[in-house]
């Protein structure tokens, strides 16, 4: 799982960068609020407790 969530943040940043290439201003938040929630998810993934129990 914390892979996934890893590999999300990866293919929603890209998705950002293409979307303000392309002057998609409006989208970009969207995309940007899916990084941010990914990243959350990977963060608690990787965390030392997850590893613990």
């Amino acid at each position: 799982m914390p892979l996934a969530a890893l590999g999300l943040v990866l293919l929603m940043a890209g998705a950002t960068i293409t979307r303000i290439r392309r002057h998609e201003t409006k989208l970009v938040v969207v995309d940007l609020v899916h990084v941010v929630l990914a990243g959350f998810v990977a963060w608690g993934r990787f965390g030392r407790e997850s590893f613990i129990g």
